[in-house]
């Protein structure tokens, strides 16, 4: 078995590239998922080694030094990170030339002849799922006899071989927890509306719905909801509950964990067995029978991608959801107790001036207990990327999706709407949220009950308002 690093490599200050479903830059408030893309793979390959640096601020000095004992890197990328992390490829192959480096992500899945003509320091790259494929890898098998991968022959030439089945059984895949205790600090990972620290994890991969602009089920996971059991979810709770007690929240990062609902009320009742506080990703859609099930069985909070408050917007990017169902399904979370933390996109197909102010409106009006409001990303494999080049909506200069320093820009525009416009907008569209007297209030009286609180809304003032300030001079 080759001596294998799995990476997540230095980037721009505060880049939190183990976003799950999408938008790695850096945040308004910093916030750090787990790499759970790269710690299921690591889980697959004895004596391997995961290296999350950007939240815990590594250099590429002690990286640097691990390679020299190295035989195989596997680097996790994206579009926006791409250029840099060639660059730390380069650095990887400078300290160690015998080491053969892959990357794995969205952008080289989709991208795989562009990425690997980008540079040839990279020897080869993981399409779509690549657990067992990266397995194989390390076992050391003959490049040509890995299904999944492209890669770059004795000639130099080009070669994609054919795809890799997905996974079935999503049971058969080991607990990443593993993985975490052995080399994440978990204290490191940090989500404003999540309790700190908490613990992510997937309990399924792929998402029903065919949102244009949504990059994991269009490039990596695919449009079928393949799940794990119940109890082998259960078990790694279990299991994660004695490795680190002091963790207050578990996430499941599913796109949509509510995709089956008979199975989310089962988990949920294995793990009101176990005690815990737990989260997930979920669409404005599930009936209140199944929200008090979850509820009654330690749900704390919903992350809910409404996207827009226009419906026309809504069937733009194929969301299928109905504004007044999700008005409903809102009223609901309130009078159970759900928290609800909500994800809103500017510039999406359709977006005028009005459709934001109507955005804008609803947010105010159902009022989500904290939102995100992100600005439209066109990765390359989505639909809505297609879309943009086919319609002229994105400049080539805005293809990588961030500035100079990670932060996230308005690539698209419109006939009838600027970048600028569309950018300017995400500020106001924060400001007329929090800046209510009722939103204050609520912020306020959360402080002076929870000392915890208190801490953590102070922290998080002090970086939205940098943020803004970053905003207008970047």
């Amino acid at each position: 078995m080759m001596k294998t690093l799995f990476l997540q490599p230095p980037s721009f200050e505060g880049f939190d590239g183990g976003a799950g479903s999408r938008y790695q830059a850096k945040r308004e408030i910093k916030s750090f998922w787990y790499p759970t893309w790269l710690a299921q793979p690591a889980a697959l390959i004895p004596n391997s080694r995961l290296i999350d640096a950007p939240p815990a601020r590594m250099t590429m000095e002690p990286i640097l030094a691990d390679v020299k004992n190295r035989d195989l890197v596997i680097m996790h990328t994206s579009t926006p990170s791409f250029s840099s992390d060639v660059k730390v490829a380069k650095m990887l192959k400078d300290a160690n030339p015998s080491l053969k480096i892959g990357m794995v992500g969205a952008k080289v899945a989709v991208q795989p002849q562009e990425s690997l003509e980008k540079s040839d320091v990279i020897d080869f790259v993981a399409r779509n799922e690549f657990d067992f494929t990266l397995k194989e890898v390390a076992e050391g098998r003959d490049f040509k006899d890995i299904d999944g991968i492209s890669w770059r022959d004795a000639n130099g030439k080009i070669v994609h071989n054919k795809n890799r089945a997905i996974i079935e059984n999503m049971d058969s895949l080991p607990f990443v927890t593993e993985v975490y205790k052995r080399d994440l600090h978990i204290e490191d990972y940090f989500i404003g509306y999540l309790k700190h620290p908490y613990l992510s994890l997937y309990t399924g991969r792929g998402c029903k719905s065919r949102c244009t602009f949504c990059l994991w089920p269009q490039t990596v996971g695919g449009h079928r909801y393949r799940t794990r059991s119940p109890e082998h979810v259960a078990a790694e709770i279990r299991l994660a509950q004695q490795y680190f007690p002091q963790v207050k929240e578990f996430f499941f990062d599913d796109d949509t964990f509510t995709d089956d609902l008979p199975r989310a009320e089962a988990i949920a009742r294995e793990l009101g067995k176990l005690g815990v506080t737990w989260s997930c990703n979920a669409k404005a859609n599930v009936p209140r029978s199944t929200l008090k099930v979850l509820k009654d069985n330690g749900l704390r909070l919903l992350l809910v991608g409404y996207e827009s408050g226009n419906q026309q917007i809504l069937h733009n990017i194929k969301k299928g959801m109905r504004i007044e169902v999700a008005r409903e399904f809102t009223k609901n979370c309130h009078e159970l107790g759900i928290k609800i933390h909500g994800t809103f996109i500017l510039g999406l197909p359709g977006e005028t001036k009005e459709t934001i102010q109507e955005t804008i409106k609803f947010a105010t009006e159902i009022n989500p207990h904290t939102l995100q409001v992100s600005l439209a990303a066109p990765y390359p494999g989505t639909f809505l990327h297609q879309q943009a080049l086919e319609n002229g909506w994105l400049d080539e200069n805005n293809a990588e999706l961030i500035d100079e320093h990670g932060v996230q820009i308005a690539p698209l525009h419109y006939p009838h709407l600027s970048h600028t416009e569309i950018f300017d907008s995400v500020e106001t569209f924060y400001k007329k949220f929090y800046f209510r007297a009722p939103k204050i209030a609520s912020i306020v009286g959360e402080m002076i009950t929870s000392p915890q609180m208190m801490k953590r809304r102070l922290r998080e003032g002090v970086e939205f308002f940098q943020f803004l300030r970053d905003r207008h001079t970047s």
